[in-house]
């Protein structure tokens, strides 16, 4: 017979191999904003002349290059951004990554959705982003525009992408149930260690599917990246604004840059500046 002695010896020894066996996954960094990298080719970029002015103002309350720096992009790296809207990234990104990378622009495809007011709004965001490009080649002139059915979504060949950047834009997942399958998308296109850059309105607490504020709990977020099998590698505090109270009779639209408001608030909300946000960088194991 083996002695309890022994037994008790054998299992701690199984225990730390089992120990030893499994990987450990470190814990999500929080990076100061200060600590942020920027290469010299981000700052020429954000600097760029070519920029709208009007884009530019929001720099103070979007910090582009201290964001771009967080989430790794780089010059030769091929980097999808999700929705571009008005292109206010764009004229960042298409110029930063023309020479030796790839900017793909993804916008809903207008015919993937119902008939109506819906289809509408999307083909005309899409003919208005296309029509920028078109009227400035020498910064979008390789700018590839993909578009994708928001039920189903494909944002280009598996294993292709280096980053894929979202802004401000889960909140509208969400309330049309989409956010899941965005996720996964987002997942399938990129690379083994890709990067998704995600900034987000980012609420009090969780909220529910149907909210309209805007706002989005910070840990729903996580929560619906991890399940599409991300992790999540850091977040910084770069987009924060502690003045937002998140409570405005508009949600996040009452602030600066839409600034639904009544004109005799006006003084109130642009001392508040734009939304409270999250700023979370996820990697594709």
């Amino acid at each position: 017979m083996i002695a309890a002695s022994s037994l008790r010896g054998c299992r701690l020894l199984l225990a730390s191999a089992l120990l030893v066996a499994v990987p450990a996954f470190a814990a999500p960094a929080t990076v100061a904003p200060a600590k942020i990298q920027v290469s010299p080719a981000i700052d020429a970029a954000v600097k760029a002349s070519t920029r709208d002015p009007a884009n530019v103002k929001r720099d103070g309350f979007r910090h582009p290059a201290q964001t771009l720096g967080f989430f790794g992009v780089a010059p030769e790296k091929t980097v999808i951004e999700i929705t571009p809207g008005n292109g206010w990234y764009s004229e960042i990104l298409a110029p930063l990554l023309r020479d030796k990378g790839h900017y793909i622009a993804a916008v809903v495809d207008p015919q993937a959705v119902a008939e109506g007011r819906g289809r509408d709004y999307q083909q005309r965001s899409r003919h208005s982003l296309e029509k920028k490009y078109a009227a400035a080649p020498a910064q979008f002139d390789k700018t590839t525009v993909v578009a994708y059915d928001p039920a189903k979504p494909v944002f280009g060949a598996a294993n292709s992408a280096d980053v894929v950047l979202t802004f401000r834009n889960v909140h509208n997942w969400r309330k049309a149930g989409q956010a899941q399958g965005m996720f996964q998308g987002f997942f399938n296109v990129l690379k083994p260690g890709g990067v998704l850059g995600v900034v987000e309105h980012r609420a009090k607490a969780d909220v529910a599917d149907a909210d309209d504020t805007g706002y989005v709990g910070q840990q729903q977020v996580i929560a619906m990246a991890e399940a599409a099998g991300f992790k999540l590698d850091a977040r910084t505090e770069v987009n924060a604004n502690p003045r937002d109270t998140k409570d405005h009779p508009n949600g996040v639209w009452t602030l600066p840059p839409t600034n639904q408001h009544d004109k005799a608030d006006d003084a109130k909300y642009q001392a508040i500046g734009e939304s409270d946000r999250m700023t979370l960088r996820f990697v594709k194991p």
